[in-house]
Formats: C-alpha cells, sequence, structure tokens
C-alpha cells in the first residue's frame, strides 16, 4: 500500500501523542509525490521516521537525565567515549563521538572548568593533547550511564526483545550501506 494511502493514526495509538509528526510526514510524502512522481516514498517515510524518532529520543534523554544533572548530551557522549575507549586525542574523540574537532575542543575546556576531564602532553607527539578523565569525571558517566541505559529500558519496553534484536539488526545494514554508497561521515 503507497505511504500516502495510510490513515491517519488513530487517536488511541501511541502516535497519537505526536500528530505533528504524523501529519509532517503526510504533508511531505503528498508534496513530494507531487513534485516527483517517481520518488522513493517508502525510503522518504523511513529516513523521516528515524530522524524524528532520533531526535525525540536524544531530547528526551537531555531534558530528563542530563541538563538536570548539569551535563549535556554532548557532554555525555564525550564522556562516554573516554570511559569506554579509555584516554583520546580530541582527534580521536570527535570520531568516536560523532562531533567536530571544534565541538570537542569548545565542550573539553567546558568539562576541565567542571573538573570532569583533564588535559595531558601526548607522549608521542608534543604539540597533542591526550583527554582523560578524572575521578569526578568517571563517577560522573557512571551515574548517567545508569541513569541513561534506566531510560533506554522505559522507550524499548514498547518493542519485544526479537523486535529490539531486528531493530538494531535493521540499523546495523543501513550502516553498512553507507559505505557502499560511500556516504560522508564526520572525520
Amino acid at each position: 500500500m503507497p505511504l500516502t494511502d495510510r490513515s491517519e493514526p488513530s487517536e488511541s495509538s501511541s502516535a497519537a501523542a505526536l500528530p505533528d509528526y504524523w501529519s509532517f510526514v503526510q504533508a511531505a510524502q503528498r508534496r513530494i509525490s507531487e513534485e516527483f512522481p517517481d520518488a522513493d516514498l517508502e525510503a522518504n517515510r523511513v529516513f523521516l521516521s528515524l530522524n524524528r524518532s532520533s531526535s525525540t529520543a536524544v531530547y528526551d534523554f537531555e531534558s530528563s537525565i542530563h541538563r538536570p544533572a548539569g551535563g549535556t548530551w554532548s557532554s555525555f557522549r564525550l564522556l562516554l567515549a573516554l570511559w569506554v575507549a579509555g584516554p583520546l586525542n580530541p582527534h580521536e574523540a570527535a570520531r568516536l563521538t560523532g562531533m567536530s574537532r571544534a565541538a570537542v575542543s569548545n565542550l573539553t575546556a567546558t568539562l576541565v572548568g567542571k573538573g570532569l576531564l583533564r588535559r595531558e602532553a601526548s607522549p608521542a607527539d608534543g604539540r597533542s593533547v591526550t583527554l582523560h578523565l578524572t575521578d569526578a569525571g568517571q563517577a560522573k558517566i557512571r551515574t548517567a550511564v545508569r541513569a541513561q541505559n534506566d531510560r533506554e529500558s522505559q522507550w524499548a519496553e514498547a518493542l519485544t526483545e526479537e523486535e529490539q534484536r531486528t531493530l538494531v539488526s535493521l540499523l546495523e545494514k543501513l550502516m553498512e550501506q553507507r559505505e557502499r554508497i560511500g556516504a560522508r561521515a564526520r572525520k
């Protein structure tokens, strides 16, 4: 069934909580199909949905967990990268977090000021630095990871374990496609 023929979500559905999303998707699909009759509306809906669900979840994580704890989504990502990978130079941290090097640099200054990170001269290259979590940074990220995972579990309760595995498998498949089509990524 073409996506433009799908009916509005019922008021009893969980989608009713996001009427702006559904009406926007339907309007976008109508407009795209009018302007570009050969457009791949299924692909369009996949990525509109992926983008919206991702940004909605990130906003929820930031506003319910990280901001109340004095942090941000970006600071969580940087602290997490250092917690998982260990000390990193800013370039590596940018690559792992998906942030620009300038964003990592600015964020590093803030987190150093809060006592969560420290910069050390790189033993391999005196012109470069290595970012390290402080003890306070270790404690902060451990608390944040626990709270984040609790919230992730709440979100994921909408799906069975099999559906969760399927969704992860499908997202991994999309990420593999990224390389095949030469998609751009932050460096």
